[in-house]
């Protein structure tokens, strides 16, 4: 029987093209500004990449644009700024359409918006926001590509593209231009059960810790840390993705992730100077670690403590709980932005053949 070749699928227009657009207007603001070295990130930045990717996706004539309406008035504010483009300029930019939802300032404004997002077929998803924000967006999003872009504190998952270019990949990703298998990652996440309980699944890590309330939820203190899964330790991180990539360094292409016993009780243990947070280096007590496998369940009975996920505790645990970490390849699929623009740039999708000229 002959080989068949699966055909690209067929492009989307322009004008039929819906993209979404993520901000979470709180990420950045934890109380990690009062004890480390941690900057934020003003409003008027934010507006400022929207902005930004607003125009890349106009490069591609893409017809409309989906935004969560928030109490910092970041859609609002992009929406005049993109009006006085569009009375400037002969260019067309993207219609902006904010989502019919109430907002409360929660995390459950990005599960509803990201769900909305989906209902309404847009084609990729560009996030603005650190590891917690595309945590709950991977949630909710299936297998809608997301591009991500750096706006928290610890931001091991998202990368830090110019928006511009964000904005022409995301187009490019939404109109099928590129080839998504060759422009698109397929991220590992770590699931989670509590009591049997299912959680929403993590991008970077999960983290059994001693504190007995959530509290301001991030974390900071070594000393109250116990047991540490990662899907990825890269170098270069900050967060408590840094002590994987200073113990065993592991990608995000490795088909496997790490585990690493924490306990400053103990009678033996390592001290590891780690950047647990930005600018807070400090010792860290590594008992042990070892790798985990894809589809690898590890079940632990907890003591009295919290588990967070993506450096932030969100659960509260009691004396005998039983927790379920299992790794996985089911995360979101990502979008690399140099990849796509080389796509781009060898399909000659900007460039216009008709505008040849002669020196003659």
């Amino acid at each position: 029987m002959a080989h068949q070749t699966q055909s690209p699928s067929p492009s989307v227009s322009g004008k039929h093209c819906r993209i979404g657009i993520l901000v979470n207007p709180r990420a950045a603001r934890d109380v990690r500004r009062l004890v480390t070295g941690a900057s934020s990130v003003p409003t008027s930045e934010r507006i400022a990449i929207c902005h930004r990717i607003v125009r890349g996706l106009a490069a591609l004539d893409i017809g409309q644009i989906l935004m969560m309406p928030d109490r910092d008035n970041i859609a609002n504010k992009l929406l005049l700024a993109v009006e006085r483009d569009t009375s400037l300029t002969a260019g067309k930019l993207p219609e902006i359409t904010f989502l019919d939802m109430p907002v409360a300032g929660l995390a459950q404004d990005t599960l509803n918006a990201v769900q909305l997002m989906v209902d309404a077929n847009v084609r990729a998803i560009v996030v603005l926001g650190g590891d917690g924000t595309h945590r709950l967006v991977a949630h909710v999003c299936g297998q809608i590509p997301l591009i991500c872009i750096s706006t928290g504190t610890n931001n091991a998952f998202p990368g830090t593209p110019e928006a511009t270019v964000a904005g022409l990949a995301a187009g490019a990703v939404g109109r099928n231009l590129v080839e998504l298998e060759t422009v698109c990652h397929s991220s590992k996440r770590l699931c989670v059960r509590v009591n049997g309980q299912e959680t929403i699944p993590a991008l970077v890590d999960v983290c059994i810790t001693t504190e007995l309330q959530r509290g301001t939820r991030a974390l900071w203190r070594p000393e109250r840390l116990r047991q540490l899964f990662l899907t990825f330790a890269e170098p270069g991180q900050v967060g408590l993705s840094s002590i994987g990539s200073l113990l065993f360094p592991t990608s995000r292409d490795d088909d496997y992730g790490l585990a690493i016993n924490i306990d400053p009780t103990a009678k033996q243990y390592r001290k590891l100077m780690a950047p647990i947070a930005p600018g807070l280096f400090e010792s860290v007590a590594i008992k042990g670690h070892r790798r985990i496998s894809i589809n690898q369940r590890s079940v632990l009975t907890t003591s009295a403590g919290t588990l967070a996920y993506d450096g932030e505790r969100e659960v509260n645990l009691f004396n005998g709980d039983q927790v379920e970490v299992t790794l996985d390849r089911q995360g979101p699929r990502t979008v690399d932005v140099a990849k796509t623009v080389q796509a781009i740039a060898h399909a000659e999708i900007l460039i216009d053949n008709n505008t040849l000229q002669s020196d003659c």
